[in-house]
């Protein structure tokens, strides 16, 4: 039996921080908005570990995203005093708990209160009929209510895919995306294709530029702490395979690392390894206790946001086994989220308890473990993995990596229907997991771009769906999209998508016709940078 529901003004997939700031964007214009969730919490990878904000230029950050960092600031003013040292941690608002990163949102959303409405635990399948289109626009949305398995349908006037997934733009006739890596031939990007890179150094031995059907490798952004009050053991997971953390035990003893910086010569290698047959640490030691598997960022609260270690060969990235994601049903997925997990804790008691590492190594280890206080309801680990990139979505504008780097006047191209700024480097990651003779993983790269504009026409379909418009999900290639898939960007296209339904709804046009100048207006009064 399906439920159905009274029409809402804008129906959203997804309570990631980009669709929660269309909702807000819309509600305070005196739109009605649905939030349609999978899982039983919001805000997406910020409330899920990533509290230490991808951004390289903060002049960029403005609108929703600003409000967001903003309120963070206040929180920790507010529950610690203003000389507390939280809020010194919480560096302006752009490093935070995971649990704050959900509160605020939460209040976000309560403020908007009714005109906001977020459903948890509701899944949409991305098969066609899941979507009532008539005369090319959507209609309706089927999902499945999870805790009780009964098909609801929801009537919308405007939609918005705010997954990671992309799967609104899958399920919509006409819409096309991409997937994987194109070849270099493609749009002549640096780093396209298939690339083995020094981090922070050369292309190497190996490199291609040939384009494949490969996906950045996903994670968890881990909530650790060293501190022993709030510190939860790490634990042998079920499904434990001892064997595929073996590679760590000699990286850990030569001391070996992927950064162009201070390479080991083969001299080097060797006194390494007769320096660990007699218990002693590599020289130089680069990679030092948890640095050697994960990359830390201090957040509040004696705790860090744990991503993947550039530098290493292995590290909580799980490369290539991600590859059918997107494309695949929730079954796989939450297959996938498990196996991902079961790796992630996995690596992390490999680290702590094998006896084959160096005594030395797995004490340092040892002072670490899960901040206690974090994910209770989910033994201290994160309840959404970090979905880097799923489908691109064909719009409008496909960006490139060229709308990031500089032109002869230093500048990236100013796109005259910008609707926000945006600065972090070209940063994928890799696609393939090691691979003999071979510097770094396939596709681990960063390149150094500058502020650039993001066009309104990534997120608008170059299809005849006259009322979708995807701010996750948007077009761009796969370097292109490194750079544009984080958070704060998300957010800024999140909110112009809000205000764009609302001024579609308003004129009775589609989303490809709205007006720019009305909508960047509307940006500007919201504290939007569309310019810099």
């Amino acid at each position: 039996m399906t439920v159905h529901r009274n029409i809402f003004d804008l129906i959203i997939l997804g309570a990631t921080p980009a669709g929660i700031a269309a909702a807000v964007a819309a509600a305070r214009r005196g739109y009605t908005s649905l939030i349609l969730e999978r899982t039983a919490h919001i805000g997406g990878l910020p409330a899920n570990g990533l509290g230490a904000t991808d951004i390289a230029t903060r002049a960029c950050g403005g609108g929703f995203f600003k409000e967001f960092i903003d309120r963070i600031k206040q929180y920790y003013i507010e529950t610690y005093g203003p000389q507390s040292v939280q809020v010194a941690h919480c560096d302006d608002g752009y490093k935070f708990e995971p649990h704050v990163a959900e509160r605020v949102f939460h209040d976000f959303i309560q403020a908007c209160h009714p005109n906001v409405i977020v459903l948890r635990k509701r899944q949409f399948d991305f098969e066609p009929d899941n979507l009532e289109i008539v005369h090319s626009s959507i209609r309706s949305i089927r999902v499945t209510d999870l805790i009780n398995k009964r098909e609801e349908c929801y009537s919308g006037r405007f939609f918005c895919d705010c997954s990671y997934e992309g799967d609104i733009i899958a399920a919509s006739a006409g819409v096309s995306c991409f997937l994987g890596r194109e070849g270099k031939e493609i749009y002549d990007e640096p780093g396209a294709g298939r690339v083995y890179k020094l981090w922070n150094g050369p292309e190497c031995s190996g490199s291609t530029n040939v384009g494949d059907n490969a996906v950045q490798a996903f994670n968890y952004r881990l909530c650790l702490t060293a501190k022993a009050s709030n510190r939860a053991k790490f634990q042998q997971p079920k499904n434990y395979n001892r064997k595929e953390f073996l590679s760590l035990i000699d990286d850990v003893k030569s001391g070996i690392h992927t950064g162009a910086q201070n390479r080991l010569s083969p001299p080097q290698l060797e006194q390494n390894r007769r320096r660990a047959e007699r218990g002693e640490r590599p020289i130089p030691h680069l990679l030092k206790g948890i640095a050697r598997l994960c990359s830390n960022n201090r957040v509040p609260n004696d705790k860090v946001d744990a991503n993947n270690q550039h530098l290493a060969l292995i590290s909580t990235d799980l490369p290539e086994e991600n590859w059918p994601y997107s494309t695949s049903g929730w079954a796989w997925r939450d297959s996938f989220a498990e196996r991902l997990r079961d790796y992630t804790e996995g690596l992390l008691y490999f680290a702590q308890n094998d006896e084959e590492l160096p005594e030395w190594f797995r004490s340092e280890i040892s002072e670490w473990g899960w901040a206690a206080d974090e994910y209770t309801d989910n033994g201290y680990f994160p309840r959404q993995m970090y979905v880097r990139e799923g489908r691109r979505m064909k719009g409008k504008y496909v960006f490139t990596a060229h709308d990031a780097l500089p032109g002869e006047d230093g500048r990236a191209p100013l796109h005259k229907d910008s609707i926000t700024a945006s600065h972090y480097a070209l940063d994928s990651h890799a696609v393939r997991k090691r691979e003999p003779g071979r510097v770094h993983l396939d596709g681990f790269l960063s390149y150094k771009c500058v502020p650039y504009t993001v066009p309104y026409g990534v997120i608008v379909p170059d299809s005849p769906i006259k009322n979708l418009l995807a701010p996750v999900p948007v077009s761009a290639s796969h370097i292109g999209f490194s750079t544009l898939r984080m958070e704060p960007c998300w957010m800024a296209m999140g909110q112009a998508a809000g205000i764009a339904a609302c001024i579609a709804l308003l004129d009775g046009c589609s989303a490809a016709d709205v007006d720019i100048g009305a909508l960047q207006d509307a940006l500007l009064e919201e504290g939007a940078v569309l310019w810099i």
